[in-house]
């Protein structure tokens, strides 16, 4: 079986993440919608049969990483520093 990991972002910190993202108009307004979203798309992931790996998103670890790399924190930023991210 195949894991994937998926960011997770907690509720307490959406709106933070809303304001250090360069891309807030691609992510939905509030958490619940996220939230719902998310849940969405890893039931269809396990229903495939991939292992998902929730991987709860510290939104001070991702600020180092973007200004490390001297990346954008985007959606292509926050998914590879999920992927590096070890659990």
């Amino acid at each position: 079986m195949i894991g994937i990991k998926m960011a997770y972002y907690r509720k307490a910190d959406w709106p933070r993440l809303l304001s250090i993202i360069s891309d807030k108009e691609s992510m939905h307004e509030t958490w619940k919608e996220w939230h719902k979203a998310f849940e969405k798309l890893k039931k269809n992931l396990r229903n495939k049969g991939f292992i998902v790996i929730d991987v709860v998103v510290d939104l001070d670890e991702l600020i180092e990483y973007c200004l490390k790399r001297k990346i954008e924190n985007d959606g292509k930023a926050r998914s590879q520093f999920v992927q590096n991210k070890r659990l």
